[in-house]
C-alpha cells in the first residue's frame, strides 16, 4: 500500500482519547492536498477532511485514523462539513479514514453493483406478555412547569453551563417521592427556523435559539409521574457546546451537572423548600434517598460517571461539583450511550438501550456498560442490554425527531440505498411514536426495578424473553449479568476447547474473533478500547461447524459447582439473519458423568452491512440432575453448518438481590508534559491518583506515540496505595524530532472503578529543525532518461522527512503528460490511471523523496518514457509544498 505524505514540519500532540467536537470557522480551502485521498488536505498544521455532505454534531466521536491506528478526534468546523486534526510530526498517514462510533464516513457500504444481495429479514417472533406491564398509565394525574437558574462555571469550560429544567410530578401523591433525573446527549444546540446550518456556538448567537432537547423525554416523564415519580429532564446545551475542550468528552462535566441539579433538588426537599422554584413547590417533595437517572447517548455516559462519583468523588481539580452528596442513586437506564473509557458502574444497576438502526452511536458501544462490569465487584447488581430492533438514535428524543422537534431534526440511520432493515417503511423499522412508547416503556420497566424493588418486571430486563404489551410492536430482546448469577464459564485462552477457539475480541490478526476493520460485520461486544489493538482479556468462543451432531466442548480451568441454580443460561451470538439454530446443551462433571440438560434455539438480529447485528441472545436450559462440579460444557449444533460465538455461561436464579451500592476505590490517570533534554536518561512517573480504601487488579495499557505500538500489564493495588508506579523513560540527543511520549489507559479488571481514564508522559521535541535545501542533478533530458534533483538538510534529524511535491501548469511552454512517464511510477504516485493522456498539472501525482533518520539527502525523480511522436520540447514544473520553502523547479524533456 502506498503511503500517503504529511509534511514533517508539522507540530503538535497525537491523543488517545478526546471525544469533543469544536465549531469553529472552516479552512479557506478544503480543497484536496495532492498526495491525499479526495477530501483530504493538510493546511496549517492541520490534516483536514471536507465532507460532501453535513455532519451535524452528534453522540459518536468523529475519529480519524491511519489504517488500525486512531490519530485522534478532530474539531469540527463551522459548516459542520469540515474536521481538523492537529498533528504530531507525522512522517506517513497510510489508508485514511473518518470513523464515528464504528462506521465510515468518507465511504459508504458496497454499491449495488458490489454489495451482496439483500439478505433476507424478519421480524422477530412477539414473546410472551410479562404479567406486570410498566407501560400502563399510574394512578395520578400530573403538573409539568420549568425552572431557570443561574449557569455554574464547570472545569476546562470557559463559558458557565445553564441550569435549566422541564419538571413533571405526579399531583396529590401522598409523602416523599422518588426522584427521577433525565439528561440528553449531545445534539446541535442552536437553531434558526428552518436553517440547518445556523451556527453551534455557546452561548447561542443572537438570532438564534437554544435548542429544546431537555423536553424531549416528555412522554416517559408523564409516564413516570403518572406512577408517582418526581422527573426532571435537565438542559445540557452549554456542554455540547464546549465539550470538545475536555478530552473524556465532557463525561466529568455532565456529571458535575446532574449532581448541581440533584444538590439543588436535595436541598428543595428540606429547608430550602420556600426558595424552590414554582413548579418543585407543586410537586411532592423529592425522596433523594430513592434517585433514578437517564442518559440518553453522551447523557448515558454522564449518568453512569454521576454514579460513580457520588460513591466515589473524584479529584476535586477537575470536578464542578463540592459539597456533600446528600443523595443515593438506586439505578440507571441508558438508551444509545457512549462509554469512551470502558468504566461502567458494577454495584449500581443499569439498564442499557441498543437500538438496532441506531445511525450515530452505530456501534452500540452501550454493550460494555454490561459486559465490563463482569467480575469487577460482587456483581449483585443487574446489568441489562436490551436490544431494540428497528430504533434508531435520535427518536427517543422527540426535539431531534422530525414533524415533532422546535429545530430541524433528522433521521440519523442513513444508507446509500434501500436498507431492508432500518429504511423507513421497512417491516422491522419502528415510527418515531412507537419508538418513543417503547422508550417510555422500558425507561418505567427499569425505575420499577431498581427503585422500587418490584421483581415482576425483572423478566423484561434480564432475557427471560418475555415483552411489556404497551411497548408492542416493538421487539425487545434482553440479556443480563449480575443478580443471582455464578459464572459458569468466561472464555479466556486457559479454557480448553474441542471444536472451537478461543479468539480475541479485539486484534488485528487471524486470531481476532470477527475480521479486523470490516466496518459492515460488526459485534456490540467487541467495541476496542481508544483505539487499543490487540487488547488482551477480552475473549469470545468462536463456533463455527460443517457438521450436525458433533459436539464442541470448553472446559474451564476450574471446576464450578452449579447445584442449587435453577437454569443455566448462555450469552450466545448466532449470525445475523440466520434462522433454525438449535444446539444441544450438556454439563460433563469432574468425574466424566455428561448430563443432557436440553436444547437452546436462536434466530439471528435482522442485519446488514450497515447495521450492528451480532449481538448475544439469552438461552437457558433448566439444571436438572445435576450432580458433582462441572468441569466441562457440551454445545451440540443440530444444523449442517453455521457460526456463533459463546460471550459467556452462568448458573442462574430468579430475584433481584439488594446491590448494596459500594464505594470501590478510584484510579484517575493525569498527564505530564516534559522537555526532551539534550542528553542522558531520565525517569518520569505517569501521575496516577488513587482515592478511596481498598485494593484490587487494573490494567494498563501504554501505547507509544509515534510507532502506535502498545503493551498491556495487570497491575495488583494493595489497599492504602495512592499511586501505581508507571515510569518511563526519557533519552535526550540533540537531533530534530517529533513529539515523542506514552499514552497511558487503564481499566478496571477487579475491586476498582476508573475515573480519567487516560493521560501519560507528552515529551515535547526541544531541538531546532535541520534547514532543507534543493539542488539539480540532472533538469534536462531526453525522452526516456530521469529528471532528477536532491534534497538535503543542513544536520541529520531522528524523524524521517518527507518532501514532497505537486506539478504546476507552465507559464509557457508545452507541459509533461501522463502518458509522457513511467506508467508504473505514475500510478503509485497519482492513485489514478495514466490514460487517457492529460497535463500532468491536472491529475493527483504527487512525486516525492524520503530523507530517512540519520541521512541528509534524498532524491526526487520523474522518469521519462520514449514515444514514436514527433514533439518539441516538454516541461514539468514542480510546486514543493510551502512547509518545505523550497519553491519550485522546472525539468525539461528535449524532442526529437
Amino acid at each position: 500500500m502506498r503511503r500517503l505524505l504529511v509534511s514533517a514540519a508539522l507540530a503538535a500532540a497525537v491523543v488517545i482519547g478526546s471525544g469533543g467536537q469544536a465549531w469553529a470557522a472552516p479552512p479557506a480551502d478544503p480543497s484536496p492536498s495532492a498526495g491525499l485521498p479526495a477530501g483530504w488536505s493538510v493546511q496549517d498544521g492541520h490534516l483536514t477532511w471536507h465532507s460532501d455532505k453535513r455532519v451535524p454534531m452528534g453522540d459518536a466521536a468523529v475519529e480519524f485514523w491511519a489504517g488500525n491506528r486512531l490519530l485522534g478526534r478532530p474539531l469540527a468546523q463551522r459548516d459542520q462539513r469540515t474536521f481538523r486534526l492537529d498533528l504530531g510530526e507525522v512522517s506517513s498517514l497510510d489508508s485514511l479514514q473518518v470513523r464515528a462510533g464504528g462506521k465510515r464516513l468518507d465511504e459508504a457500504a458496497p454499491s449495488a453493483g458490489r454489495r451482496s444481495a439483500a439478505p433476507a429479514v424478519s421480524t422477530p417472533a412477539p414473546q410472551a406478555k410479562n404479567p406486570v406491564d410498566p407501560g400502563v398509565k399510574g394512578p395520578y394525574r400530573t403538573v409539568r412547569g420549568e425552572y431557570s437558574l443561574a449557569g455554574v462555571k464547570l472545569p476546562d469550560f470557559g463559558k458557565k453551563v445553564e441550569m435549566q429544567a422541564v419538571v413533571v410530578a405526579p399531583k396529590g401523591a401522598p409523602g416523599k417521592r422518588p426522584l427521577a433525573l433525565f439528561l440528553h446527549g449531545r445534539h446541535s444546540i442552536c437553531y434558526n427556523g428552518a436553517d440547518e446550518d445556523a451556527p453551534q456556538d455557546w452561548p447561542c448567537p443572537r438570532g438564534t435559539k437554544p435548542i429544546p432537547s431537555y423536553r424531549g423525554y416528555l412522554q416517559a416523564q408523564e409516564l413516570l409521574a403518572s406512577q408517582g415519580y418526581v422527573t426532571v429532564s435537565i438542559s445540557a446545551n452549554g456542554i455540547n457546546g464546549q465539550d470538545y475542550a475536555a478530552e473524556d468528552g465532557g463525561a466529568q462535566a455532565r456529571s458535575s451537572l446532574v449532581r448541581q441539579h440533584l444538590a439543588k433538588w436535595a436541598a428543595w426537599a428540606g429547608t430550602g423548600r420556600s426558595g424552590a422554584p414554582s413548579i418543585v413547590r407543586s410537586a411532592p417533595r423529592a425522596d433523594l434517598s430513592k434517585v433514578f437517572l437517564m442518559g440518553h447517548s453522551r447523557g448515558g455516559e454522564g449518568v453512569s460517571r454521576a454514579a460513580m462519583d457520588t460513591l466515589t468523588p473524584p479529584p476535586s481539580a477537575q470536578d464542578g461539583y463540592h459539597g456533600k452528596v446528600r443523595w443515593t442513586i438506586r439505578g440507571l437506564l441508558l438508551i444509545g450511550p457512549t462509554i469512551f473509557g470502558h468504566n461502567p458502574v458494577p454495584d449500581v444497576p443499569s439498564a442499557t438501550i441498543l437500538p438496532g438502526c441506531d445511525g450515530d452511536v452505530s456501534d452500540l458501544q452501550g454493550q460494555i456498560f454490561i459486559d465490563e462490569t463482569r467480575g469487577v465487584s460482587r456483581g449483585k447488581a443487574l446489568h441489562s442490554s436490551l436490544y431494540v430492533v428497528g430504533a434508531n438514535h435520535n427518536y427517543f428524543n422527540t426535539e431531534w425527531t422530525p414533524g415533532q422537534a422546535a429545530a430541524p431534526a433528522w433521521d440519523d440511520f442513513w444508507s446509500e440505498e434501500p436498507d431492508p432493515v432500518c429504511s423507513p417503511g421497512a417491516p422491522t423499522r419502528l415510527t418515531a411514536a412507537q419508538e418513543q412508547k417503547a422508550g417510555a416503556t422500558y425507561i418505567a420497566a427499569a425505575a420499577r426495578l431498581f427503585v422500587g424493588r418490584d421483581d415482576r418486571v425483572r423478566p423484561l430486563l434480564d432475557g427471560s424473553g418475555v415483552r411489556a404489551p404497551s411497548a408492542d410492536p416493538a421487539r425487545v430482546l434482553s440479556h443480563a449479568i449480575g443478580a443471582k448469577r455464578t459464572a459458569a464459564l468466561i472464555p479466556s485462552p486457559s479454557v480448553a476447547t474441542s471444536g472451537a477457539r478461543i479468539c480475541a475480541e479485539i486484534a488485528d490478526d487471524a486470531s481476532a474473533c470477527l475480521e479486523p476493520d470490516n466496518w459492515t460485520e460488526r459485534s456490540a461486544h467487541f467495541v476496542s478500547f481508544n483505539g487499543v489493538s490487540p487488547e488482551p482479556g477480552r475473549y469470545a468462543a468462536d463456533l463455527k461447524w460443517t457438521t450436525a451432531d458433533k459436539p464442541v466442548t470448553l472446559k474451564a480451568p476450574k471446576p464450578v459447582t452449579l447445584a442449587g441454580h435453577k437454569a443455566l443460561t448462555l450469552r450466545l451470538m448466532v449470525a445475523p439473519n440466520s434462522t433454525g439454530n438449535r444446539f444441544g446443551v450438556a454439563v460433563i462433571g469432574t468425574d466424566g458423568h455428561r448430563t443432557q440438560l436440553g436444547e437452546v434455539r436462536a434466530d439471528g438480529l435482522p442485519g446488514t452491512e450497515y447495521t450492528t447485528s451480532w449481538w448475544a441472545q439469552e438461552l437457558r436450559v433448566p439444571l436438572k440432575g445435576l450432580r458433582g462440579k462441572v468441569a466441562k460444557l457440551e454445545l451440540t449444533p443440530r444444523t449442517a453448518s453455521g457460526r456463533a460465538f459463546l460471550i459467556d455461561a452462568w448458573g442462574w436464579d430468579p430475584g433481584t438481590p439488594d446491590p448494596r451500592e459500594t464505594s470501590l476505590p478510584r484510579i484517575d490517570i493525569g498527564s505530564l508534559k516534559v522537555k526532551e533534554g539534550n542528553s542522558g536518561t531520565k525517569t518520569y512517573q505517569v501521575p496516577v491518583k488513587i482515592t478511596g480504601r481498598g485494593g484490587g487488579t487494573v490494567r494498563l495499557f501504554m501505547m507509544d506515540a509515534v510507532t502506535y505500538k502498545s503493551t498491556s500489564w495487570l497491575a495488583t493495588v494493595r489497599p492504602g496505595a495512592r499511586t501505581i508506579p508507571v515510569p518511563v523513560k526519557v533519552k535526550g540527543d540533540t537531533l530534530y524530532g517529533q513529539n515523542e511520549g506514552k499514552m497511558v489507559g487503564a481499566k478496571a479488571e477487579r475491586g476498582f472503578v476508573i475515573g480519567d481514564y487516560q493521560g501519560g508522559i507528552d515529551v515535547r521535541n526541544d531541538d531546532p529543525a535541520p534547514k532543507l535545501s534543493l539542488g539539480t542533478v540532472t533538469d534536462k533530458v531526453a525522452e526516456g532518461g530521469t529528471l532528477r534533483w536532491q534534497v538535503k538538510l543542513s544536520a541529520p534529524a531522528e524523524t524521517p522527512f518527507d518532501i514532497w511535491a505537486s506539478p504546476q501548469k507552465p507559464a509557457s511552454g508545452t507541459e509533461l503528460s501522463s502518458t509522457d512517464v513511467d506508467p508504473a511510477w505514475f500510478q503509485e504516485y497519482a492513485y489514478e490511471d495514466p490514460e487517457p493522456s492529460r497535463p500532468l498539472s491536472e491529475t493527483y501525482l504527487t512525486p516525492y523523496t524520503t530523507i530517512e533518520p540519520g541521512k541528509t539527502s534524498g532524491e526526487l525523480t520523474v522518469p521519462t518514457v520514449t514515444d514514436s511522436a514527433a514533439e518539441s520540447d516538454e516541461i514539468v514544473q514542480l510546486q514543493f509544498s510551502e512547509e518545505n520553502g523550497l519553491g519550485t523547479v522546472t525539468g525539461t524533456v528535449t524532442g526529437d
